[in-house]
């Protein structure tokens, strides 16, 4: 808006310096007179003309970046979709291997806690258990699945994510 406004402000400045040039050379003003103000319409011009090319480049490169952050943003939705689709298949693994393992409900509950990374007094806290109920059931799990502990069951999910 400013840069507009500088532009209208160069433009009237250059009429009416075109005006009072026209109007010296009708009274026979000197020629190095004339030649001054000819300097200052010409600078002006120069200065107006420098502006627009600015405001159309700027317009330019504001529509491009528009341009660009829409194919970002649409990029972004169909990953967003692509991602909740893969995270609902993740889960739905998580639950049949789960139920492969034979894990009672709260076996299944204490594991998906476990596997987002709560450790045992604030599953215990979650679950309005004692922390020694939560680490017996762990066990359990563990039994289950065959693996040695905490760190080998999350890495049982997430192994294939890695290779």
């Amino acid at each position: 808006m400013r840069d507009l406004l500088l532009i209208l402000l160069l433009l009237l400045i250059m009429s009416l310096n075109l005006f009072d040039l026209y109007s010296d050379l009708l009274h026979g003003t000197s020629t190095w007179h004339i030649s001054v103000e000819a300097l200052l319409v010409i600078a002006t011009a120069a200065a107006a003309i420098s502006l627009i090319r600015k405001l159309n480049a700027q317009a330019k490169s504001l529509a491009s970046t528009k341009k660009q952050l829409l194919e970002a943003n649409q990029n972004f939705s169909n990953l967003s979709a692509e991602m909740v689709t893969a995270r609902h298949n993740y889960s739905a693994s998580i639950h049949q291997q789960f139920n492969q393992w034979q894990l009672t409900k709260s076996e299944q509950e204490i594991a998906l806690l476990m596997l987002k990374g709560l450790n045992f007094k604030e599953i215990s806290t979650v679950r309005e258990t004692k922390e020694k109920t939560v680490r017996q059931q762990a066990s359990n799990i563990y039994s289950k699945a065959n693996v040695e502990g905490r760190h080998e069951f999350s890495a049982w999910f997430f192994e294939d994510f890695l290779n």
